[in-house]
Formats: C-alpha cells, structure tokens, sequence
C-alpha cells in the first residue's frame, strides 16, 4: 500500500487534492477488504475440490461419477414389463449413455 505524498507546498488546492487521493485509497483498500471477505467461501470450496481430486490422484474424478451414478441407475432402475424388447432397449439406452465416457477413458489412457 503506498500512500500519496504528502505535498510540501501547502497551498489549499495542493491540500483537497492530497486529501482526495487518501480517501480514494482508503476505499479501495475498504472494497480489496470486502472482496476478500466475501470470496473467502469460494476459496475455501475451491481448496476442498483440489485436494479432494488430488486425495483420489484421479484426473476426472467428477466424470468418473458420473459414470459411476449412470451404471448405478441402469443397474438398480425399474425393468421395464412390455416383453422382451424392455431388455434390448435398456442395453442400447446403457450403450448410448456410456460410449463418449468411455472413449473420453481410452483417450485419457493414452500417453
């Protein structure tokens, strides 16, 4: 924080002008403080999501969940009772859901 100089000629415009400068750095030090304050919960979700992706080293934690919720919801979804179609049609919604996830997984294999 640097101040503005005081000047040595103390004429009365010279003095308004000074006093103009350290009020106008003063409120932006008030809106750098208020900044800080107000981004310090995003900082924080922002510090729990790295390390949290870092804790796993896994590089797309969050599309693995994905994944992870859309086998889940195949898996444990209600069947569908018009015959033997139901089965095919879910096999094919499965595949359709899952082909860019996994060529995302081949392509992040790769070196």
């Amino acid at each position: 924080m640097s101040l503005p100089d005081i000047p040595q000629a103390r004429t009365r415009q010279e003095m308004r002008k000074a006093l103009v400068r350290l009020r106008m750095e003063m409120h932006r030090q008030e809106i750098r403080q208020e900044t800080r304050q107000l981004l310090q919960p995003l900082q924080r979700v922002r510090g729990l999501t790295q390390s949290w992706h870092e804790g796993f080293g896994i590089k797309h934690a969050p599309l693995w969940g994905v994944a992870a919720v859309t086998l889940l919801g195949f898996i444990t979804g209600k069947r569908s009772r018009s015959g033997g179609a139901g089965g095919v049609t879910s096999l094919i919604r499965l595949a359709t859901t899952l082909l860019p996830l996994i060529k995302l997984a081949k392509s992040v294999g790769k070196p």
